[in-house]
């Protein structure tokens, strides 16, 4: 039986605090059949997991005395409609309604009660004639008014009452019996004050002192005040997953027989047209087939500018189109859009329990049995003591009233909500609420190479036939090859070949050898492509391996290719890394988390990328199914996350402690991930631990305040301080405030900033992966005999060993240390730093400083004679990393030129010359390989 039919959901009634989950996850645990079962009181939701009926885990959930119903009977259609209607009727407030109706009611009447019992008694206030001086006229009178409140809010009673007989008593039970007990001593006292009145003497003191009646109305109506507010903080906390369904299309317009008519969204088929015009929701995912569009995807994603789309793109449901007129082919529809596994990604997790929840779990399963306990040996000691029985009692109805397990049971689950909407909302996906706890518990980040910090689109950069083959003839045969794979890798050779209109072979026997390369037969001839090592084991490579080494130095993928044992030549590819992976890289840094790159590539092309990247340490070569060795390899050092998008990445996705999952890879390694990144931004990681780390800081300061609250109180009501006396009222008060406490605390996570990637307090202790040398203390700073600036001087070291922004912030910090240096520049990429100084450098001082920050100084660059000139180069058509390689090596073949520094994103070429270069021949090298030549700024 598959995982789906397993698994249940069911929508819980009755259900007031964590004691009540408790007791309904106990109750339905022992249904034959049923594997595992988790309660949520923030969802009233339950997900049962096993082969029990629906009907026998109903029935324990009544026999438990609660209600439940499937949810499932309206998912099971399959349309959006209907499973958002059973996520939205579980959500559905209903408790807010009645509590509003029963608080005012109860208000009225208690006004009433107050009035007599206090305002009458202590300030005097006037009452009817016929009731001034009549004790026991007003007694009974507050008796019906106390019995209209308690009746007004029997629920409380009902449940309480219920679950004390069942074994199981919950924190109405606590309500029930502060109130109740209230009550019964104070009918009791009527009884006497009548009594003595029949013999004559004084009923005042009677009255005045023992009469409870207005505790007993004030207690559950001040817990109705707790209640409501509690409510209401609660359902904020799922706005966001009430927000996500409202966003759901209900209709679509397909074309039928020529024409265009709108049906409902349950009616749409995989392979319906519709249209959209502007401005109207996207109803279920697709391909756009006609038109151009700009998409608004920000209610999904986070993403605030919309994104082009045009034919052959695909869209999402409950995205906006906000231009143009587009016709879409359906390609995924009811449950299997992105937007109804977006929901119920939020909701499961929500509906899950974290870890630490199980701590809170344990002590609200025996938490009201305990406090009942306490209040009743309470009373003895203070009855022991030799305290009149009203007293004792006194003590002992504020021990139960002002006793909380509700904000035990929701410390967790409402942060969890929260940090899942928080995360919904941004486009990052948390399946269980152990994987948003666990996120910020991360220690080591894994990451791919291909597609994760690299853009996944590799393209050919160059093509080196063997002697005596063409070059038509080498990609032909790697095109016709490449065409059955579907690695980055061959699509980057295959798309060169159709830009060629190349024709490719027909390939039989084809088949993947994993993490070394391909092999099928061309007429019965044996053909071979794939990696240095694989290939080798066939033919000798001769001059064309020192040419591969000298491409990977440069970060690109050599491929070689035989045929019948002949060597036929090798095709390199290139893949730039994304334009966001260096910072976020950066950000994890700040956050004191190492970062591995574990890629099959070869070893020079990985560390190639890492050093753009700033990634700390390589691991290359390794096989897809070396990936998950190398993470078990990692967790022995801490907790590990594993950020891939492909197959062969599953494994190791499901062996991370955490697997994070970019969301435009595949459904494999999506499926095997814990977090799904929706906008495939590798900056989301670090927002994703980020909310993490911050949502299990919201956790333990709500665990905190509900454990100090009942810590602290619990001793105040039974009157163990001095001095100090609580009355029921008060505890009841100080009771129905702590769970709202809990859940408004919660909210805050709502103003948690989560693009905000330069957060530097979030780095941890102990677990910074770049060594920071004990450099020594600068002297002061130098104020009036500090050297003007027509007086520094300007030198270049190099140093060895610094791979990202942090290197240099750690070589800057050493070299700025030593009393000679007013400043230093570190640039990681080229492995130079730039010095300014007041007076002669010493080497030795230097070399001693950059040794002790774990980096290798290899010497200083001192003024050279000749005077070099600067000119800027413009240049277009300049796309990546790979052009500015390109144009780099081109300009700095000229004689007279001996730098070039390139920027694709300025378009630019700042060259370093010792002696003129004419503009011709600049412009000639830049032309020679294909960009454009604008001018020179000299």
């Amino acid at each position: 039986m598959s995982e789906k039919e397993n698994k249940c959901q069911y929508m819980v009634t009755g259900m007031t605090c964590a004691a009540c989950q408790a007791h309904v996850e106990k109750a339905v645990s022992k249904v034959p059949g049923v594997d595992k079962v988790t309660v949520s009181l923030l969802m009233n939701s339950m997900s049962v997991e096993g082969s029990a009926s629906a009907d026998s885990v109903v029935a324990a959930v009544e026999a438990a005395g609660y209600g439940a119903k499937p949810m499932d009977s309206e998912v099971k259609s399959g349309s959006t409609s209907g499973s958002l209607a059973a996520e939205e009727e579980a959500l559905k407030d209903r408790e807010t309604p009645k509590l509003k109706k029963r608080l005012i009611l109860s208000l009225v009447f208690l006004a009433v009660l107050m009035y007599l019992s206090m305002g009458h008694n202590m300030l005097g206030f006037p009452v009817p004639s016929f009731l001034d001086g009549n004790y026991i006229g007003l007694g009974i009178t507050q008796m019906i008014l106390a019995l209209i409140v308690m009746f007004v809010n029997r629920a409380f009673f009902t449940s309480g009452f219920r679950s004390l007989f069942q074994g199981a008593p919950n924190m109405d039970a606590l309500v029930a019996l502060g109130s109740g007990v209230s009550f019964l001593w104070s009918l009791s006292v009527l009884y006497k004050m009548t009594y003595f009145a029949m013999q004559g003497e004084s009923i005042d003191m009677l009255y005045r002192g023992q009469l409870y009646f207005e505790s007993a109305a004030m207690i559950p109506a001040l817990i109705t005040v707790g209640k409501l507010l509690e409510s209401l903080s609660k359902g904020r906390t799922t706005d966001a997953l009430k927000g996500l369904m409202k966003l759901a299309p209900e209709t679509a317009n397909i074309e039928r027989d020529g024409m265009v008519v709108t049906v409902g969204i349950s009616e749409v088929k995989p392979g319906d047209i519709f249209v959209v015009k502007p401005g109207e929701s996207i109803p279920v995912d697709g391909e756009i087939i006609e038109g151009e569009t700009a998409v608004d995807a920000s209610a999904l994603t986070g993403e605030s500018v919309p994104v082009d789309k045009g034919a052959g793109d695909t869209v999402s449901t409950a995205t906006i189109n906000t231009t143009g007129f587009i016709r879409v082919k359906a390609t995924r529809v009811g449950e299997d859009t992105t937007f109804s596994q977006i929901v119920h990604m939020v909701s499961d997790a929500a509906a899950t329990k974290a870890p630490i929840a199980r701590i809170a779990d344990k002590v609200s399963a025996v938490f009201v049995p305990a406090v009942i306990g306490v209040a009743i040996v309470v009373f003895i000691i203070w009855k022991f003591l030799g305290a009149d029985t009203a007293t004792a009692l006194e003590y002992a109805i504020c021990v139960l009233v002002i006793s909380c397990p509700c904000a035990l049971g929701l410390a967790t689950p409402v942060a969890i909500m929260v940090g899942n909407g928080m995360g919904a909302k941004n486009g990052i996906l948390f399946k269980t609420s152990e994987d948003l706890e666990n996120a910020g518990k991360v220690k080591i980040v894994a990451l791919d190479k291909t597609g994760t910090i690299t853009t996944g689109r590799p393209e050919v950069t160059d093509i080196v036939p063997a002697e005596g083959v063409s070059e038509e003839e080498l990609l032909t045969t790697a095109y016709s090859l490449e065409g059955k794979s579907e690695h980055p890798l061959a699509r980057a050779i295959v798309e060169e070949g159709e830009k060629r209109n190349l024709k490719a072979h027909a390939m039989d026997n084809f088949r993947i050898v994993s993490g070394s390369g391909l092999l099928a037969s061309d007429e019965g001839v044996s053909v071979h492509g794939g990696s240095l090592d694989y290939i080798s084991t066939y033919v000798s490579l001769g001059s064309l391996k020192e040419k591969a080494e000298a491409l990977a130095d440069e970060g690109k993928t050599p491929l070689f290719f035989e045929k019948g044992k002949k060597l036929l030549g090798m095709i390199a590819v290139a893949d730039a890394i994304k334009e966001d992976s260096a910072r976020a890289i950066r950000m994890l840094h700040d956050m004191g988390i190492e970062t591995v790159m574990v890629t099959g590539d070869n070893e020079k092309t990985a560390k190639t990328i890492a050093k753009k990247a700033g990634v700390d340490r390589v691991i290359a070569g390794v096989l897809p199914s070396g990936k998950e060795e190398v993470i078990r390899e990692l967790q022995k050092r801490g907790r590990v996350a594993m950020v891939g998008d492909g197959i062969n990445d599953a494994p190791a996705l499901t062996r991370a402690d955490t697997g994070i999952a970019i969301g435009a890879g595949t459904d494999v390694a999506i499926d095997s991930a814990g977090i799904v990144l929706i906008n495939s931004r590798l900056t989301d990681v670090a927002a994703a631990i980020r909310l993490s780390r911050k949502t299990l800081k919201n956790i333990y300061e709500n665990l905190f305040w509900a454990f100090a609250y009942n810590v602290i109180l619990i001793p105040v009501a039974a009157g163990l301080y001095p001095g100090i006396h609580m009355s029921p009222m008060w505890g009841a008060a100080a009771m129905s405030l702590s769970s709202f406490t809990v859940c408004m605390n919660a909210l805050r996570l709502n103003f948690f900033k989560m693009k905000d990637g330069e957060e530097s307090g979030e780095a941890t202790k102990g677990n910074t992966p770049v060594k920071e040398a004990p450099v020594p203390k600068k002297e002061a700073p130098k104020t009036a005999s500090a050297p003007s600036k027509d007086n520094l001087k300007k030198e270049v070291l190099h140093v060895e060993g610094m791979m990202c922004e942090n290197c240099e912030k750690h070589v800057k910090k050493a070299l700025e240390s030593l009393p000679f240096i007013e400043s230093a520049s570190a640039n990681y990429t080229t492995g130079r730093v730039a010095i300014t100084y007041s007076s002669q450098p010493v080497e030795e001082e230097i070399k001693d400083v950059i040794s002790k920050a774990d980096y290798e100084y290899q010497g200083i660059e001192f003024p050279k004679e000749e005077n070099k000139m600067k000119e800027t180069v413009k240049i277009e058509g300049m796309m990546c990393n790979h052009c500015e390689a390109t144009v780099k090596k081109a300009l700095e073949a000229l004689d007279g030129v001996d730098s070039a520094e390139v920027s694709h994103e300025k378009g630019t070429a700042v060259l370093s010359v010792s002696k003129a270069v004419a503009d011709a021949d600049i412009q000639k090298a830049v032309e020679d390989k294909d960009y454009k030549f604008v001018g020179i700024e000299k």
